[in-house]
């Protein structure tokens, strides 16, 4: 009787489920058709019909942009020459200056020079604002300038700039610039390895492969993976780095989309390096993407103690797919989960709440999973280390003294008030944090809250509706305490604000190189990290072993 019934319903049901499925692909196909034909007819009747001359191409790069922004902040279109710029995200290599820089109204502030290079070798320092590139002035040209400075090996490019105020000239020559994923490591003490991975570049693993068997040869017996900042990069890079770690097939990560095509598996697939030296992997809020697969997938495996704050909680994968006439989109196309079976997106943007802001999972609604040895962790929001360190948690105060350069600022006033600091590590005192006060106040910096931008928007639609008048005397009295409440937020996070700066001062004189120096002596983390590796027992009883 069961085999009869079964029989009798089970071929309706399959093929009722393919009639769904052709039913529902019909629909979404006739739909994407109808609305692309909307918008075709739409932009050719603008283009012809506009008042004023229109232009094709940057009507429909905006068009495109303001679309995709409404998904994820992660799916981009790249028109032909963003294609060409974006070249450095993945092969960590590029024809340049060897330097970091942003765009600052009609100036281009160098940010950090890299060691050696040519942005060095001309004697351009952090704080320089450069004018004229060539014979082009920035304050006449919009688009992207740093595009200005890439070009042929051993082009030779006239550059004027400012210093202190003061107008210089210097040439560059371009170089190929390697930006390493592994730009340090080096021992802690006699036995205690520290590797800092700063992007999941092409060559990410090898370098990390290379540094922890140099390491190992030099006598290390147990290792520090630094991935503090380090926002991620490519997915396979991070499966293979895990596989220094960890025996060959062993699950690291799994992507799971609508697409079937992009629901894989990732295993390790070559023989390990070391799958017993103790490990401590270092996250923070910037800690994103293929770092939280690497910390979140040897946390789940037990084989790494994870140490610091939260990580980003960026859950989602990309993948760039090649256009008609060289242009590219980057796709949102699955998001990953970790062997324990946990996603850990912090936000989701297919709920938004009434500002259009992405919502975020709360954590009384996280979801509850198991390690390998059935430790409890957790999704939604991150990878939460196994050791928290509150002194890596930056306030809001000391974010928004970064976000407007505060900070940057002062330390370049710093740097050449004292030109003979060399290789001195100074101790800021109270007198250099009242002096910074000072120069914030000298300078008119606006700290920039995200209350202090809220409460000067406000007045802005407030002038546009012509209101202002009457709200002024308030405006003022509020904005008055709102910065006298960033005044003592200020001075209550001293300790960190200080730290921020003497990182700064540090890569003036040292560059990064002599900042890792520094930390692997004197960064809190650190010495919690080798307190852990020292400690057996803990190190044991932290990761059930």
């Amino acid at each position: 009787m069961f085999l009869r019934i079964k029989k009798k319903y089970f071929i309706p049901a399959i093929l009722s489920i393919f009639l769904f499925i052709g039913v529902s692909f019909k629909d979404d196909f006739f739909e994407i058709s109808k609305q692309l034909e909307i918008f075709t007819t739409l932009f050719k009747t603008i283009n012809q019909n506009y008042v004023d001359e229109t232009n094709p191409a940057e009507l429909m790069d905006k068009a495109i942009k303001s679309m995709l922004a409404d998904l994820d902040p992660y799916t981009n279109y790249f028109n032909e020459q963003d294609v060409i710029k974006f070249k450095i995200n993945n092969t960590g290599e590029y024809t340049g200056i060897g330097a970091i820089i942003t765009r600052k109204e009609d100036k281009l502030i160098i940010k950090e020079p890299y060691k050696g290079f040519p942005a060095d070798k001309a004697g351009l320092k952090a704080g320089d604002e450069i004018t004229q590139i060539g014979d082009v002035m920035l304050s006449d040209f919009k688009d992207d300038a740093s595009q200005l400075l890439k070009g042929v090996k051993n082009t030779k490019i006239e550059i004027k700039y400012l210093r202190q105020g003061k107008p210089m000239t210097t040439q560059l020559i371009l170089d190929e610039v390697e930006v390493k994923a592994v730009p340090f490591f080096g021992k802690v003490d006699d036995k205690t390895g520290y590797i800092v991975l700063s992007q999941f570049s092409q060559k990410a693993s090898s370098q990390t492969k290379e540094a922890l068997e140099k390491l190992k040869a030099d006598g290390a017996t147990q290792i520090i993976l630094d991935l503090r900042g380090n926002p991620g990069g490519l997915l396979n890079e991070a499966v293979t780095i895990c596989n220094l770690f960890v025996p060959k097939g062993e699950v690291i990560v799994t992507t799971k989309s609508k697409n079937e095509k992009y629901n894989n598996v990732y295993k390790t697939n070559r023989e390990p390096i070391d799958t017993i030296i103790p490990l401590v992997i270092l996250v923070d809020g910037k800690s994103a993407s293929a770092s939280e697969i690497v910390s979140g997938a040897l946390q789940d495996l037990d084989r790494a103690v994870i140490l610091g704050s939260r990580s980003f909680g960026k859950g989602l994968v990309q993948r760039p797919i090649d256009m008609t006439y060289g242009t590219q989109v980057k796709v949102t196309i699955s998001r990953y989960y970790t062997p324990s079976g946990r996603c850990i997106q912090a936000l989701n943007y297919n709920k938004k709440d009434k500002s259009g802001k992405a919502t975020k999972t709360e954590e009384k609604n996280y979801n509850a999973f198991k390690t390998k040895k059935g430790r409890p962790v957790f999704d939604g929001g991150g990878v939460l280390p196994d050791v928290e360190i509150a002194e890596t948690k930056t306030s809001m105060i000391a974010d928004a003294l970064q976000k407007n350069d505060g900070i940057f600022n002062y330390v370049t006033y710093f740097y050449y008030k004292n030109p003979t600091l060399g290789d001195k590590i100074p101790t800021l005192t109270d007198s250099d944090f009242a002096d910074f006060k000072a120069f914030l106040k000298r300078e008119k910096t606006d700290i920039n809250t995200e209350t202090e931008i809220a409460l000067k928007n406000t007045l802005e639609k407030a002038k546009k509706e012509n209101i202002d008048t009457a709200i002024q005397s308030e405006y003022e009295q509020l904005l008055a305490a709102l910065q006298r409440s960033e005044a003592t937020m200020i001075d209550k996070n001293q300790k960190e604000i200080k730290n921020l700066m003497l990182d700064e001062i540090i890569k003036r004189y040292q560059y990064k190189e002599g900042l890792y120096q520094y930390y692997i002596k004197n960064n809190i983390e650190i010495k919690k990290a080798v307190g852990i590796l020292n400690n057996t027992a803990e190190y044991n009883k932290i990761l059930k072993i």
